[in-house]
């Protein structure tokens, strides 16, 4: 309906609500019954950027929340557009970054009687698993009100996903103009900071101070907080190594003297108390379990969810707060509580770290043809050495894993990657968001695999001629591309390995560019980056480049099986 200046609607309500909240993006795909929220949402101001598939814009909303702060907004129709938004949703939740799926769904008198409505799905109670929290709004006049728990439930604490279902009934639903007026509200403070104990904050610097060999391990958390300055001061004056995690790349630059980065292995081998920062031990760091660290380590843990402690193992030193007001108290405590790093644990790691960084210089200068990761991740560092302020998004099994190695970053939040889950489908989604909300340059560095989740997105990067370079390092396969078949067809992990997927990109009005030697893929990614616009970079690698699962081959267990003949 049109709104008359004394009746307004759901529709209106929503747009009324989010931007109450200074939220003015949606990034989803329109359908039954929420094509006309689009379409207010874009007459009042809003952008509105329409995607491909659901996940992908869930997975921009998703990004959209980690690079701003505030919870990004997802919409999607009903039943198996509110499904395809689901993944996105699970993961937000699962990496912690703030973020709202909207969908629309049908009618409940029909749903919960089981009547066969048009897409009928319990949608509510299938969101709850995968989200934070889930909300109905059931009345148009409630619209507000939800929309604020929302926003507050999305941000507060550790950040998440959360799910508010509208029906279409209610977001065609009138109601006076006055009342809804009267039902928008901000939200004052949705992430309130929490102050650490002060004897918590002692204890954990006693930790760290007795220690022989101190470590301090940055997670994305901690570019989450946006606390830069507070952690850059403490980490340097207290003169603790750093390790960061590969979305806290770039908080303190890959290149500071204290980051360990390249020394990894035995940082973590061999460190006697670590400080975790917005980072936990999951199974990205071993669970914090020997023999990837000594059994001797002791861990303080900051955290804003006291529940996080003693997740796998036993944390001396709780820090439950905000990660800005616990750096900032840690900071201030060391007036009184000093550390002194021994000299011979900075030293051990120095000798580590330019040892290996000896090594990587050599890998990179290796000029195989056809082009392997190493020296085509070599041509991309050289390139985003001149840009740091490029934004880089990375998935794939073998272009992830060497990526994160070889490709250094010098500011905060410019890097985005598969997260605590490891899911792949994230790229384009991500890079979309990456160049909305921040206007800046995107590479996004893809496996050919990894490419395949969300390519027809280039459709929407160029429709909205965003300053996006997606450069895929097609070695034609899921982890490389030369295994051999069994029978007539292609072995499970072998792709195409003739596809151009530059053409993707000269379909949608992009550019395209196919490369086969560093010195090219130097220049295209250059001229890319310069042009400003949307583009694809189609990188030939060798098939045999790569091996199975990258870092994770342990995760994915071989048959030992004998193979049975196909005739049984």
């Amino acid at each position: 309906m049109t709104p008359s200046a004394d009746l307004t609607d759901g529709f209106h309500f929503v747009v009324d609500a989010l931007q109450a909240n200074d939220i003015d993006t949606i990034y989803g795909l329109v359908g039954i019954p929420i094509t006309d929220l689009a379409r207010v949402a874009q007459a009042r101001g809003m952008r509105f950027i329409g995607f491909r598939q659901e996940t992908s814009a869930g997975n921009a909303a998703a990004a959209a929340g980690f690079l701003t702060g505030r919870p990004g907004v997802c919409l999607t129709p009903s039943g198996p557009g509110f499904l395809n938004g689901l993944p996105a949703l699970a993961n937000a939740t699962t990496n912690c970054f703030p973020m709202i799926q909207i969908s629309g769904s049908s009618n409940r008198a029909l749903v919960d009687l089981q009547r066969g409505d048009y897409q009928d799905l319990d949608q509510l109670n299938a969101a709850r698993p995968f989200a934070k929290a889930a909300f109905r709004v059931d009345r148009v006049e409630d619209i507000g009100l939800a929309v604020a728990r929302a926003i507050r439930t999305a941000a507060s604490g550790r950040p998440g996903g959360v799910y508010l279902d509208i029906p279409g009934a209610v977001l065609g639903q009138a109601l006076a103009a006055g009342a809804a007026a009267a039902g928008v509200w901000r939200v004052v403070d949705p992430a309130p900071r929490q102050l650490p104990a002060p004897e918590a904050v002692d204890r954990a610097l006693d930790v760290v101070a007795q220690a022989r060999r101190p470590l301090i391990v940055l997670g994305k958390g901690a570019a989450y907080a946006r606390a830069d300055a507070e952690i850059r001061d403490f980490v340097e004056a207290s003169g603790i190594p750093f390790l960061p995690m590969s979305m806290a790349k770039g908080l303190l630059p890959d290149s500071h003297r204290q980051s360990v980065a390249a020394a990894r292995s035995l940082a973590i081998g061999r460190a006697d108390a670590v400080l975790l920062v917005g980072a936990r031990l999951n199974w990205l760091l071993g669970h914090g379990d020997s023999p990837q660290w000594s059994p001797d380590a002791k861990f303080a843990q900051v955290d804003i969810a006291a529940s996080e402690f003693d997740s796998n193992q036993p944390i001396a030193a709780p820090l439950a707060g905000d990660i800005t007001s616990v750096v900032a108290a840690l900071r201030a405590g060391l007036a009184t509580r000093p550390v002194d790093v021994p000299r011979e644990w900075i030293d051990e790691l120095a000798d580590r770290r330019a040892t290996n960084d000896a090594k990587m210089r050599q890998r990179l200068a290796e000029n195989p043809h056809p082009m392997r990761f190493y020296n085509a991740l070599g041509a991309i560092r050289s390139v985003l050495q001149s840009n740091p302020d490029v934004y880089v998004v990375n998935e794939g099994a073998n272009a992830l894993d060497l990526a994160r190695n070889v490709i250094d970053m010098e500011l905060p939040r410019h890097r985005l990657d598969t997260g605590t889950w490891g899911v792949m489908g994230i790229g384009m989604g991500y890079a979309i968001a990456a160049a909305v909300e921040t206007g800046k340059p995107v590479v996004a560095i893809e496996g050919d695999s990894a490419f395949g989740f969300s390519g027809m997105e280039v459709e929407t990067i160029c429709r909205y001629r965003l300053p996006v370079t997606v450069v895929i390092l097609n070695n034609g396969g899921v982890y490389r591309g030369d295994e051999k078949p069994t029978g007539a067809r292609p072995a499970p992990t072998v792709l195409n390995a003739a596809s151009r997927h530059e053409l993707i990109a000269e379909a949608f009005g992009g550019k395209g560019y196919h490369v086969s030697t560093p010195d090219e893929l130097r220049a295209a990614l250059t001229e890319s980056l310069a042009s400003n616009g949307p583009s694809v970079i189609d990188c030939a690698l060798d098939p045999a480049a790569g091996v199975e699962s990258g870092h994770l081959a342990g995760l994915n267990p071989t048959s030992t099986a004998t193979p049975v003949s196909a005739g049984g």
